[in-house]
């Protein structure tokens, strides 16, 4: 048998076993709604939908972000054979490693109701957290602190993109959307488990080794990123919003355009759609996939005869990825925070050693409410005796 049928044979047995969604993904649910920081941003993310003046990414946005039942529309119907072929695919086109270990999973973690016509969520979105467990916003409800502070951000990015630059077209649509959408598979990738902590996040949209054009580079990334624009794809939101979106975790400048190009391929594949056909890529005169030439962008061939020099670039791409690099400083909060959070712990009767017990009564519920940011800032200015005091002040939300 050659490698490539052992490959889909392998793929076949471990998609029989249907896999569980996270067991404490209802009690992640519980903390950030009982969290005023987490609903006041999921209040400000849906207070920022009616600023989108395109009728059908309006709509979109709505069901994705405030309908409870919205349908995974990338995941309808899908079988296990079309998961197995799906991730063939991906494997065939050098954008999976094919040595990972849970490829099935971690390309399709999930869904309540998987198959049918209307797969869902796996808990509300309002109780997913913004990365990998220790990694920023990791917590019942980060996803809507950092969608929040990277929709801020973009907004105040254009508008100093204006001032400085003068008074020139940026999409608002773009600069709103963007951060809405960038980070929509989050809960389905960071489900909770029963200890409080999550499941394991795959990396893909590359091999790692030749990904830039057949030479060395790795585009892999978090599979939230390429889950997330394959949804976009699968309700047909326009493609200079999903280039943008694209851009959320690399910049297409600097030699970096394969990095977004191989990320829209793979999405293309998740959504079952042709990249090309659809606009959000195109072929050089070298036959290479690259960005498209938005708007005027073609009014001269940035990259005639195949120049991988130039790429066509938007300021809205470069907004939104700048929008999104507060991880210089959340992330470092969040190891910070949890190693004073372990210290204080014993003054509340919870111990760090016992997982479960702290992370679903202590750990979780206190920066569901304190974001890692916030009490840095307060240790940093006044110690353990400020973070003391602060969760004093939520203690009644803490488990008994």
């Amino acid at each position: 048998m050659n490698r490539k049928a052992v490959l889909c044979t392998s793929v076949l047995l471990v998609v029989s076993a249907k896999a569980q969604t996270g067991a404490g993904n209802a009690a992640a649910a519980a903390i950030a709604l009982n969290s005023a920081t987490v609903q006041s941003s999921y209040a400000f993310l849906r207070r920022q939908i009616p600023l989108i003046r395109n009728d059908h990414v309006r709509s979109a946005t709505s069901d994705a972000l405030e309908n409870p039942a919205t349908c995974v529309v990338s995941r309808a119907r899908l079988t296990a054979a079309r998961k197995a072929a799906i991730l063939q695919t991906l494997t065939s086109q050098g954008l999976i490693d094919p040595r990972d270990s849970g490829m099935m999973t971690g390309v399709f973690p999930p869904l309540v109701n998987d198959g049918t016509a209307c797969p869902q969520l796996p808990m509300p979105i309002y109780a997913a957290p913004g990365s990998a467990f220790g990694g920023h916003h990791s917590y019942p409800g980060g996803l809507m602190v950092h969608e929040t502070f990277n929709s801020v951000s973009a907004l105040n990015f254009a508008d100093a993109y204006r001032r400085v630059y003068g008074d020139v077209f940026i999409d608002n649509d773009l600069v709103v959307a963007a951060p809405l959408w960038h980070d929509w598979a989050k809960p389905i990738v960071f489900q909770w488990n029963a200890d409080g902590t999550e499941f394991t996040e795959l990396s893909f949209g590359g091999s790692g080794a030749t990904d830039a054009y057949g030479k060395a580079g790795d585009s892999r990334t978090g599979a939230h990123h390429i889950i997330g624009l394959g949804e976009m794809m699968a309700r047909g939101l326009p493609p200079e919003l999903i280039v943008t979106v694209a851009c959320a975790h690399s910049t297409p400048t600097g030699g970096f355009e394969y990095k977004v190009v191989n990320w829209i391929r793979a999405g293309a594949i998740l959504a079952q759609v042709d990249p090309v056909a659809r606009g959000y890529l195109y072929k050089d005169a070298a036959g290479r996939l690259r960005l498209p030439p938005f708007r005027a962008l073609g009014s001269i061939d940035l990259l005639e005869g195949g120049s991988l020099a130039h790429t066509n670039t938007l300021a809205e791409y470069l907004i939104h990825n700048l929008s999104d690099s507060d991880f210089t400083f959340t992330g470092e909060a969040m190891v910070e925070a949890q190693s004073v959070l372990a210290a204080v712990a014993p003054k509340f009767g919870f111990n760090s050693a016992d997982t479960a017990n702290y992370n679903n009564k202590f750990r979780n519920p206190v920066l569901s409410n304190i974001p890692a940011e916030r009490l840095l800032m307060l240790y940093g200015n006044g110690g353990t005796g400020s973070v003391v005091n602060a969760i004093d002040a939520i203690k009644s939300k803490l488990g008994n």
